[in-house]
């Protein structure tokens, strides 16, 4: 038997704060008690604030370790164990990695070699002493893409294929539904002209209009029976809420407009919103801030998107706008926790994994000061 007990902190629970210690006992939460601990060998948490494990279900993250610069791919697995680091390190102690299934061609083809090789290296890492985070593979399904059916099929039974969102990049819809500022980023970032540009928009719209809605068909019948969470992703109108909700899909994710978020919570849906939207401010696309989703009381929870540390920053942006600490936390651990089926973690409770987040704050910050994940200290 192994236990820690951690002592002299601000203890996050579900409804309330407590100013307590927490017992470790073989990796579980065992008991929860008021002020210092008062046992030898407790962990002096200074005051500190004692919060659950992140869970964070969607992060691009991996893509950026394998390409940190264009044209300078990584080496996969070593890329998937820096992935790892800085999620633990960010206080993530629950990662849902999100693969890009299919290609648009605006996307280049560096995106589906690393789905493939991301699955290839979570499928050997899992198994191993290497990782700090628990992992799962979120499936990032375009519908109008020629080759996303082939290239989820062989993974959808994968035993840690635990999510899968429908999504459209389409321009012209969606999170690029602004054409004029789809041109100026696809002018400034690849140095395409206009002409190329629009015949490529012409060319995507035409594949949407052919594909989406066989794929999409075709991808709900291949996910049935598997234990998936389903998320319909950059929901825009009332109408593409109303299509999803009827075909089963549990979450909304990301949503580019606050009508398409209220029907979605009107609905019985949950709504996940971006957190580094809440840390900048607005979306870096012009589509509806994640602040005014939670001030009209339609989001659910936070992922990081592109950004692991924005989860930890986001929350107490949240929580000291006026929502409380609870509850801004419970954006980025309780409520993941829930929308996943997650049951046993998520929350700092007697019986639950001991995932836990030891933060710091100062000057209006909150820092990561140590990480564990089944009682083990992992960062």
């Amino acid at each position: 038997m192994t236990e820690t007990i951690l002592s002299n902190a601000l203890v996050v629970l579900e409804d309330r704060t407590l100013a307590g210690s927490v017992l470790i006992r073989d990796g579980l939460i065992a008991d929860i008690t008021e002020g210092p601990s008062g046992l030898a060998g407790a962990e002096d948490c200074a005051g500190d604030i004692l919060m659950p494990g992140i869970i964070d279900l969607h992060t691009d993250n991996l893509e950026r370790q394998v390409m940190p610069r264009p044209g300078a791919r990584w080496p996969s697995r070593s890329a998937f164990l820096a992935h790892d680091g800085q999620c633990a390190a960010a206080g993530v102690t629950t990662v849902f990695d999100a693969l890009c299934v299919g290609n648009l061609n605006f996307d280049n083809e560096d995106r589906i070699r690393t789905f493939q090789d991301g699955v290839d290296d979570l499928t050997a890492l899992a198994g191993s002493s290497l990782l700090r985070a628990d992992h799962f593979l979120h499936l990032r399904c375009e519908l109008p893409a020629e080759n996303m059916l082939a290239l989820v099929e062989p993974v959808i039974a994968h035993p840690l294929a635990r999510m899968a969102s429908l999504m459209d990049h389409t321009p012209g819809v969606g999170q690029y539904a602004d054409l004029a500022r789809f041109r100026a980023r696809k002018s400034v970032s690849g140095g395409t002209s206009l002409a190329a540009i629009d015949s490529e928009i012409d060319i995507l719209q035409a594949n949407r209009a052919r594909l989406r809605g066989p794929n999409r068909r075709a991808l709900l019948d291949m996910v049935a029976g598997h234990p998936m969470v389903l998320a319909s992703h950059d929901d825009e109108t009332v109408e593409e809420v109303e299509e999803n909700h009827a075909a089963g899909i549990a979450i909304s994710e990301f949503p580019v407009r606050l009508g398409a978020a209220k029907r979605a919570k009107a609905l019985g849906m949950t709504v996940i919103a971006g957190a580094p939207n809440i840390v900048r401010g607005g979306s870096h696309s012009g589509n509806v801030a994640a602040a005014d989703l939670l001030a009209a009381g339609a989001a659910d929870a936070l992922a990081s998107d592109y950004v692991p540390p924005a989860l930890l920053e986001a929350a107490f942006i949240v929580a000291d706008s006026g929502l409380g600490l609870p509850a801004g936390i419970a954006l980025v651990t309780a409520g993941p926790a829930r929308m996943a089926g997650l049951t046993d973690r998520g929350r700092i409770a007697p019986g639950l994994r001991a995932d836990l987040l030891r933060v710091r704050r100062s000057g209006g910050l909150a820092s990561p000061v140590a990480v564990w994940r089944q009682g083990l200290r992992v960062a």
